[in-house]
């Protein structure tokens, strides 16, 4: 690809399933069209040990598996894949132009941005040793593993502590450490969650390491008041504090929410005509693989009608 001068239909900035379908659906349509990717294309898929929730898929599938398969997809029609660390966007022009770390440009007559969420992360002792292996930040995508299991959530927003709820599906028992004394969840998930037999909660109390041999076994625990500690038995930990969009290359010129998610219409479009967005990155209710499919999916096709609807000159 060094070197390269074409001028893209489509270029897809991001690998993950929403990226990845878009780039189906625009080389499918005939669409120059390439994915960009700082690695290996597949995104927070490739840490899933196991998929039990993406629809036809009766037994368990490897995040790698899917991504992989996603990928020779797109490939078979045609997209192409590039390597690359990009530092700055030039969007506001009828042509987009991609800058490289490399010194490379790359133009695109529309981007569809699928630069995904990360996890935010506690930063403590065990916590990366021990991801998937009892450590998760899905408790969606992980609680079926846990059946019979004691586990912890870290946090206190809605999403913790509605998903605490959730896994008392699977878990024998479930404790929410939180660093205050009140949840920040809405009242009404929060009485759930306070009312449930199963559900106990470590008030003003933080995460000081997770520990096991194999997989986790315990976790330590710090009261921020006495600073007292404890060791607490468990079998996982879903450490649930919230996401961090990867948008920082992009503010001052996509509109984003105050948390730094791309606001979007329903068609994927943000802002900038010609310039889309897809996945985990966009704000949005449900963060899930099969939404980040569907979003990729319409921006690829919104993207070609944007395409159709305009004259560009070639090269």
């Amino acid at each position: 690809m060094k070197g390269d001068t074409t001028t893209y239909d489509v270029i897809v900035l991001g690998g993950g399933p929403a990226g990845l379908t878009a780039g189906i659906y625009a080389s499918r349509a005939r669409l120059s069209t390439l994915l960009v990717e700082k690695a290996y294309p597949g995104g927070q898929l490739m840490m899933c040990e196991s998929i039990e929730n993406y629809p036809g898929f009766s037994e368990t599938s490897s995040g790698y598996d899917l991504s992989n398969a996603m990928r020779m997809q797109a490939e078979k029609f045609g997209m192409k894949t590039m390597m690359a660390e990009i530092d700055r966007m030039d969007l506001s022009g009828d042509i987009k132009v991609l800058h490289a770390a490399s010194g490379e440009e790359i133009k695109a007559k529309t981007v569809i941005l699928s630069l995904g969420a990360r996890p935010r992360k506690l930063g403590v002792p065990g916590e990366a040793e021990f991801l998937g292996k009892g450590v998760s930040y899905c408790a969606v995508c992980d609680g079926a593993f846990f059946k019979g299991k004691k586990l912890a959530v870290i946090g206190g927003g809605d999403t913790a502590v509605e998903d605490s709820v959730f896994l008392t599906r699977y878990a024998s028992e479930v404790s929410i450490i939180h660093r205050r004394d009140k949840f920040r969840a809405q009242r009404i998930i929060q009485e759930r969650a306070l009312s449930h037999p199963v559900i106990n909660v470590h008030w003003n109390s933080i995460v000081k390491g997770i520990g096991g041999t194999d997989m986790v076994d315990h976790m330590v625990l710090e009261n921020v008041l006495t600073r007292e500690t404890i060791k607490v038995p468990v079998d996982g930990v879903f450490i649930l504090i919230g996401l961090d969009p990867n948008t920082k290359m992009i503010r001052g010129q996509i509109e984003l929410d105050e948390q730094g998610y791309i606001i979007t219409d329903e068609n994927m479009r943000t802002n900038i005509p010609g310039v889309f967005a897809a996945g985990d990155v966009r704000k949005k209710l449900l963060r899930q693989i099969v939404t980040a499919c569907a979003d990729g999916a319409i921006a690829a096709t919104a993207a070609e009608k944007y395409i159709e609807s305009k004259e560009f000159s070639n090269g």
